[in-house]
């Protein structure tokens, strides 16, 4: 389908292009004009993030509309963003001209022809001297944690061009500061079920003179602590099972010993290592008692988040029929 008659599909939407910047002024002008092309009915929304480099200049040179966001991090600009921009679909892409512009087309087509909440633009043609090997395999390993603990839904954790409906972007709790907000968009969509797509898009080196902001060891970690923070959150039960597992283990290894020798001989030969035993299997039992709990208020949440997506209508073509 041409773009002419993908644009059909969506006529009467409302959409917008969110580009989160932080001194892209090298790439930034192309990445506007790019979109502007391929969603030539979408307004362009640049939102500039501290940056020192003329990045504000450009994207408005190009034709976007520039906003400021004072907060350091891609995750408050999201933030920002979503709470201010008032569109039907929302597409999200980083500003280092990385992502093809191209696939935005069939990308809002999908979401909006299959009442999709989230699609995600799969990574394809990813060559090694693109990325990182530190990159690819952190993509890797989180994506994997994340399939494993929510579910097998997605395949590119980390993809940073992704397009909304409205009902997600507006119910969408935007906690995280910098780049794990990849991760709380995924997470947030896996956990209340949402309808959710992928499309495989060209990823690309950024252009000379452009510089990347990730750092594979600390963006890493703190994508990282982010996954085991929202398990903790939403899955708080398997999460204090596993840790009251772990302590009621050590505190059988530790008291075993101690048990078999009051059996044989009726002596407590280490008092203080049976009174530490005891306490760390009282440890385990409480935190088993608190995972059950927390569970309960887990799934409380869970549905309150539920109803207010469900608040807001789904977008999709037949619907203006």
């Amino acid at each position: 389908m041409t773009n002419a008659g993908a644009a059909a599909v969506w006529a009467g939407l409302r959409l917008a292009v969110v580009i989160p910047c932080w001194n892209e002024a090298v790439a930034i002008g192309r990445v506007v004009s790019d979109f502007r092309a391929a969603l030539p009915d979408a307004v362009v929304y640049v939102y500039d993030n501290n940056s020192t480099d003329g990045t504000a200049a450009a994207a408005s040179g190009a034709g976007a509309r520039v906003r400021t966001e004072p907060l350091q991090g891609k995750g408050n600009v999201v933030r920002r963003a979503f709470a201010d921009i008032e569109a039907d679909v929302y597409v999200l892409v980083d500003g280092d001209d990385t992502y093809e512009a191209a696939s935005a087309p069939a990308m809002v087509r999908l979401l909006v022809e299959q009442r999709l909440d989230m699609v995600i633009g799969r990574r394809i043609g990813v060559a090694a001297a693109t990325v990182r090997p530190g990159h690819r395999l952190g993509n890797r390993a989180l994506t994997g944690m994340v399939r494993l603990l929510f579910g097998d839904r997605i395949s590119d954790l980390l993809s940073g061009y992704r397009v909304f409906s409205r009902r997600f972007v507006k119910s969408f709790p935007a906690l995280a500061a910098g780049f794990e907000t990849e991760t709380e968009f995924t997470v947030h969509a896996l956990e209340l079920g949402m309808p959710i797509g992928e499309l495989p898009t060209r990823y690309r080196g950024r252009p000379a003179g452009s510089v990347s902001r990730l750092r594979t060891v600390r963006d890493g970690l703190r994508i990282l602590r982010t996954i085991v923070v929202l398990v903790k959150e939403e899955r708080p039960l398997q999460f204090f099972s596993v840790s009251g597992m772990a302590l009621l283990l050590l505190g059988l290894g530790m008291g075993f010993p101690l048990v078999t020798e009051f059996l044989r001989t009726g002596l407590v030969p280490r008092f203080p290592t049976a009174i530490l035993a005891t306490g760390i299997v009282v440890l385990s039992f409480l935190s088993f008692a608190a995972g059950l709990i927390l569970d309960s208020v887990a799934r409380g949440r869970k549905e309150m988040k539920r109803i207010a997506y469900l608040a807001i209508p789904a977008v999709a073509a037949c619907d203006r029929k």
